[in-house]
């Protein structure tokens, strides 16, 4: 890789010389003052700060911290969710010298509790008085000096902790003068704490080190320029969230707040070039796209489909001749010469797509879109296919709360789809066998480790876990398993927690199946299973609006619940009644997930999805079967569906 690959764009804000992350913005002030750093379009009234606006109000907020009491190393609890105030408190708290711990406010009462005793938090911020309410039965049993609330509501008074407004916390520092605090890189700044999805979550520690070397290494991935919009709809309080409106910021970007709700409007109305992301947001629009193009008439149906089947092809084509096909890395000049022909037979079909339909696409997220950093997961390979030919850039990272987050990502100038990107500077992943710890060659596949200078320092009050994690040397067991083509790039083939064992043996990752099984578009959502047993299975979502489509164009119709009465009503009269183990239903299910399975590389017999059951109840953070960060939690449905499970392998 050239030097100047990893190099910062000379002109952009330096951050090099910084001891803590809260120096990030008075340097921003200086550099991009009267742009607009923040704007919040959904709070009333709307929110906008520019960069010297928001300096002002974090010196303001941390005086205020100071004047309550806050020492430096003092643990300030945040439990609140994306907005404007969110980052003031955050950056705030540490402005003060303290060291933040976070949470969304959307937890569970007794996790935060634990959290919040676990941490030795001496200050609570929260999201509102709901929050607070939820919080109280837990309170008194708390070495808190303090809670405020996030919101303009007066909060309850209390004989045992001081309760203060937003407005009243801000007062407190009315003179803005803030005491500096001694800082350095060594210097723990964040607890965050993991998802808690098998068990107590377990604080991790990040120091001012870790977030720093994150700013001043991204720009080797992403180079946005001052005034660019970025929309921001990924928690604040997860790490990549988090680390993403850090890095946008301090170069000067424009941050738009949006929300799963306004994010489509909010794409066509600010027209961003920026936006993290993870997987499950690219599925949504994928989803509601395709929505589209099945509401068009058969004729426009079949052209879209022409366009793209051609389409894929030249992509593909163009991918084998820039040496970016993971399955065709160093192509033959009688197989580069092959994909010029393709190239060239695809290119009359895709041209006009994208006249005709891929503009319509880009038009839909804003016409402006540059790329986005997506990261929490890989990207199913459908998404990779369709992206790529409607021309917008996803690239792909990866990396843990324990990494602060980013280990290595996708580059525009070498995006190899499938992959998870190449190290970022600095950076070190060694892949070993997982028993033996053992290092393994390019294109073997074992678990990953990792070392750099955004690995956490450990886990609070647990040096057991911590040992497990670190070993002395430094590196960092990540518990996902993968392998490293001759050029560093890194390919995710799952969790090791995760891997299924058959009982021949056989070891299945189920996360490359559930992403090529997704590609039906029957399929909502999916979990494989089958642990110890001589087959795998499936819990299956289906998407009940084109499944009845699809019952309808067979005389049919499906027996749903009243829940879904609008899909109900749209079947003609007379339409047989159908339940979700008609065996015409099943076959249909039986050859979607054969084919999808079967066509999905490097597919192995024991890959097959035997057996299936249907769920009508989506996955969802509500109700606890998916991460805030839209990770499915296989334990927690594992157990909630075991009978379920057990009956498929009777």
């Amino acid at each position: 890789m050239s030097a100047n690959r990893e190099a910062p764009s000379p002109g952009v804000a330096d951050y090099k010389a910084i001891t803590s992350i809260a120096d990030v913005w008075p340097i921003a002030a200086r550099h991009f003052g009267e742009t607009v750093a923040l704007r919040d379009p959904h709070q009333q009234p709307e929110v906008s700060l520019t960069f010297a606006e928001l300096n002002q109000q974090l010196q303001h907020f941390a005086a205020g911290l100071q004047a309550l009491g806050v020492q430096p190393g003092d643990r300030i609890a945040i439990v609140a969710d994306n907005s404007p105030r969110w980052l003031i408190a955050d950056q705030g708290s540490l402005m003060a010298g303290a060291v933040n711990v976070v949470r969304s406010s959307q937890a569970d009462a007794q996790e935060l509790a634990y959290i919040l005793e676990h941490s030795g938090s001496t200050g609570l911020l929260v999201e509102n008085l709901k929050t607070l309410r939820k919080l109280k039965p837990f309170l008194d049993a708390l070495p808190l000096k303090f809670v405020g609330l996030m919101s303009d509501e007066e909060p309850e008074a209390s004989e045992s902790v001081k309760m203060l407004s937003f407005n009243q916390l801000f007062q407190q520092g009315a003179d803005g003068n803030v005491k500096k605090v001694s800082s350095s890189l060594d210097q723990l700044a964040v607890l965050m704490y993991t998802s808690g999805t098998t068990g107590r979550p377990k604080g991790v520690m990040l120091s001012h080190g870790n977030f720093i070397y994150q700013l001043n290494n991204l720009r080797s991935v992403i180079e946005p320029a001052p005034g660019d919009r970025v929309l921001s709809i990924l928690p604040t309080w997860h790490i990549f969230g988090r680390i993403a409106d850090y890095f946008f910021l301090s170069q000067g970007c424009t941050q738009i707040y949006t929300s799963i709700r306004h994010v489509k409007k909010d794409l066509q109305t600010y027209k961003p070039q920026y936006m993290g992301s993870v997987p499950r947001l690219w599925e949504s629009i994928y989803e509601g796209i395709q929505k589209q193009f099945r509401q068009q008439s058969k004729a426009k149906q079949l052209l879209i489909n022409q366009c793209f089947k051609a389409s894929q092809k030249y992509v593909v084509a163009q991918r084998t001749l820039q040496g970016l096909n993971l399955n065709n890395l160093q192509p033959s000049g009688g197989e580069r010469f092959s994909a010029q022909i393709q190239k060239l037979l695809g290119l009359p079909l895709h041209t006009l797509g994208k006249k005709l339909v891929y503009s319509k696409v880009n038009a839909a997220l804003g016409g402006k879109f540059k790329q986005s950093l997506s990261g929490g997961g890989s990207l199913a390979m459908h998404l990779e296919n369709f992206f790529e030919t409607v021309n917008i850039e996803l690239l792909v990272g990866y990396g843990l709360t324990e990494t602060a987050p980013v280990l290595t990502a996708r580059r525009p100038y070498h995006n190899l789809r499938r992959s998870s990107g190449r190290p970022i500077p600095k950076t070190e992943l060694k892949i070993v066998e997982p028993q033996t710890r053992q290092a393994l060659s390019p294109g073997e596949t074992g678990l990953i480790l990792a070392r750099g200078p955004q690995i956490m320092q450990g886990y609070y009050n647990n040096p057991e876990a911590t040992a497990k994690a670190l070993d002395p040397e430094g590196w960092f067991d990540t518990g996902d398993l993968g392998w490293m083509t001759d050029q560093q790039d890194l390919i995710i083939t799952g969790r090791a927690k995760d891997t299924i064992v058959l009982s021949n043996g056989e070891n299945i990752e189920p996360q490359p199946l559930e992403d090529a099984c997704a590609r039906s578009v029957y399929i909502d959502q999916i979990v494989v299973v089958g642990q110890d047993q001589r087959l795998l299975g499936a819990l299956i979502v289906p998407n009940l609006e084109v499944l009845q489509q699809w019952a309808i164009s067979q005389n049919a119709t499906l027996n749903l619940p009243p829940a879904f009465k609008d899909l109900v009503a749209s079947a003609p009269a007379g339409a047989t009644a159908w339940g979700l183990e008609n065996p015409s239903i099943q076959e249909l299910f039986r050859q979607e997930l054969l084919r999808e399975v079967q066509n999905r590389p490097g597919y192995r017999a024991d890959d097959r999805i035997g057996v299936f059951k249907f769920i009508v109840e989506p996955f969802t953070i509500e109700n606890g079967l998916l991460t805030q960060t839209l990770k499915i939690k296989r334990p927690v449905i594992a157990e909630r569906y075991r009978t379920l499970i057990d009956e498929m392998f009777v």
